[in-house]
């Protein structure tokens, strides 16, 4: 702030006006001593205070730093812009100018007239304050305050807009303590505990140690999930359920995991912002709620307001909110619920499982659900897992580079050792299929030795760069966690066998492997999308797939469905090309039998798709019904 320089000093009338800009110490050269006191006034008001400035009444120096203190940490710069002095009345009218830096970007300005008053022996000034000094209209009683306005956060849409999370009606159910006391408390709390299954001994405790006016929320429930709870709720002393909203998918499952949750920032966020949230704001806690959380958030407004005596609030200045910026994605919500419907089939206490389709056209990501089993992990992104059989659609594509043909024939035995190693086929592998067979054969009914026993055929890379041809093995940053898989170069010779069939250090997650079967239907590598407003770049194969070698690979998958392990297929409407997988994993139980993974891989029309299950028997056994399962809801 500058220093009052005098300008124009005119004399109508017995005013004396003195106009200028800026502050001057007090008992300055210019021999003014009300627009000295002006100056030392703005300078004080600047920093939240009447200071040291004499007061015709000495008690308003309280009542202003009472007044003022709601506002202590908006900055505040206050000018004089002139003083008009009467002279033979002994008075004077500074008139100040405030700025107050609410929000950025959004200042408070306005200006107020202070009275002087001269004292009785013409040398000594003093501030006659009153509540509208500081703002126009404050009276005696009034109150200052800031309210946070609070923006609303963006919806999460789907394929064609449609929404997917937006604000949806919940319940905040817990105990008011305004309606309850004393012993009844921990009571009260204990039974709203029961009731809610939440944990008993926390909530009494947290019951307890707040305030006697407080509510003490216990959960929040969708209004569906709120029926069965409120006829025992109500009759707790004090249990109470407030409505408000909350940003939701339609159900609880749907894509849970994907789209993530939005709930009070922990201690750790609040910490990390810098300032940008407070506790109690509703923050993205996990998924693309979390990820996207600035954007979803949007930032909040402040508004001046003043209570009055009688309790009436009105506002003073706003500076208005900005709402938080939708986020598009590529999520069908007809195809997502389906796929959810479809998980469902394994039943209650059903291992971790996930589906996911891609639309090979576009690489658009219809639906990514995780069953319960995934205890609220995104597994159907993130699971890393040995694709089993579903990865010889790779190994075919090696093959195929190698110079075999898919009617070329190959050997395909009970049993095959490899540097000491013994592998087999899968436990039913139908015995018909046993012997010399095409390349095609041995891919429709999933031989392991035949497959295994051309490992040969392959030079170092040649597996990786298959893998990489079909998006495998390639990491892009997609907006979101995605595991695209691994192809390793293997370190044995039993290594370089287990990976033929998808076993020993290859590893993909459903997103990869449903990946693999969109590049076989689009004839490309396919780089998915869930966010059409992220841009990637793609990395592009260093041999990249033809039409030949796809059209060849779609023929082998048809050849699952028509004469293979995925005949249970054939009566599913539409040309269906599929792959089952069985992986072995973890350790051995009593008997010496391994745990296995189950999978089953599918392509119709522009829809590819990936199911997993974490525990099955096998991939057309486990995998494959709620595979048929999806693609019967989807026809």
């Amino acid at each position: 702030m500058g220093s009052l320089r005098l300008g124009v000093v005119v004399v109508l009338s017995g005013v004396l006006v003195v106009t200028g800009s800026g502050c001057t110490a007090l008992g300055g050269k210019d021999g003014d001593p009300a627009g000295d006191l002006a100056d030392d006034l703005a300078a004080a008001l600047s920093d939240h205070s009447l200071g040291e400035i004499p007061l015709l009444d000495e008690s308003v120096r309280t009542t202003f730093a009472e007044l003022v203190a709601p506002l202590e940490d908006v900055p505040v710069a206050v000018d004089v812009v002139d003083v008009a002095v009467v002279e033979e009345e002994g008075r004077a009218d500074a008139t100040l100018a405030w700025r107050w830096e609410v929000a950025d970007g959004a200042a408070w300005e306005y200006e107020t007239s202070v009275a002087l008053t001269q004292g009785g022996d013409g040398s000594t000034w003093q501030v006659a304050w009153s509540p509208d000094d500081l703002a126009p209209d404050l009276a005696e009683g009034d109150t200052l305050g800031l309210r946070t306005l609070t923006p609303a956060r963006g919806d999460i849409t789907g394929a064609d807009g449609a929404v997917l999370v937006t604000e949806r009606p919940v319940l905040r159910y817990g105990l008011d303590k305004t309606k309850v006391e004393g012993p009844q408390v921990a009571r009260s709390a204990r039974r709203i505990a029961r009731i809610l299954d939440v944990d008993a001994a926390a909530y009494v405790a947290r019951a307890e140690a707040m305030g006697a006016e407080a509510f003490v929320e216990a959960v929040v429930l969708r209004e569906d999930d709120a029926r069965d709870v409120l006829p025992a709720f109500r009759k707790v002393p004090g249990a109470l359920a407030v409505n408000d909203t909350l940003p939701l998918a339609p159900t609880r499952e749907f894509a849970a995991a994907l789209l993530g949750r939005v709930g009070p920032a922990t201690a750790e966020i609040v910490e990390e912002s810098g300032g940008a949230i407070v506790a109690g704001d509703e923050v993205g806690l996990s998924g693309l709620q979390a990820r996207y959380d600035a954007q979803l958030r949007g930032a909040p407004g402040t508004a001046v307001v003043a209570r009055d005596a009688d309790d009436r609030l009105r506002t003073l200045f706003e500076a208005p909110a900005t709402d938080g910026a939708d986020l598009a994605t590529t999520v069908d919500p007809a195809l997502q619920d389906r796929a959810e419907q479809a998980l469902a089939t394994l039943g209650d206490g059903a291992p971790a499982a996930a589906l996911v389709a891609i639309r090979p056209s576009d690489g658009a990501v219809l639906a990514s659900a995780n069953g319960t089993g995934a205890a609220g992990a995104d597994l159907a992104s993130t699971g890393q897992y040995a694709p089993g059989s579903t990865f010889k659609v790779v190994s075919s594509l090696a093959l195929l580079r190698s110079g075999m043909g898919v009617d070329e024939v190959v050997s395909c035995p009970p049993t095959t050792v490899v540097d000491g190693r013994s592998f087999t086929n899968y436990d039913d592998y139908p015995a018909s299929a046993i012997g010399d067979i095409t390349l095609t054969q041995a891919i429709a009914q999933s031989c392991n030795t035949a497959l295994i026993g051309n490992a040969g055929r392959l030079a170092a890379g040649d597996l990786a760069a298959a893998a990489q041809a079909l998006g495998l093995g390639t990491d892009h940053d997609l907006g979101f966690p995605v595991y695209f898989g691994q192809v390793p170069p293997p370190e044995t010779e039993t290594g370089a066998a287990a990976d033929m069939i998808g076993q020993g250090t290859v590893l993909a997650s459903p997103f990869a492997m449903a990946t693999v079967a969109a590049s076989v239907s689009a004839g490309r590598a396919v780089l998915p999308v869930l966010l059409p407003q992220h841009e990637v770049q793609q990395v592009p194969p260093e041999v990249p797939l033809t039409g030949a070698e796809a059209g060849t690979l779609r023929g082998l998958m048809r050849a699952v469905v028509t004469t293979g392990s995925g005949r249970f297929l054939q009566d599913v409407p539409g040309e269906i090309g599929a792959k089952t997988g069985t992986a072995e994993h973890g350790t051995p139980d009593a008997s010496g039998s391994l745990p296995t993974h189950a999978w089953m891989i599918a392509t119709r029309g522009d829809l590819a798709v990936a199911v997993f299950v974490a525990t099955g028997v096998s991939g057309s056994q486990t995998a494959g019904p709620v595979l048929e399962a999806f693609l019967r809801s989807a026809s």
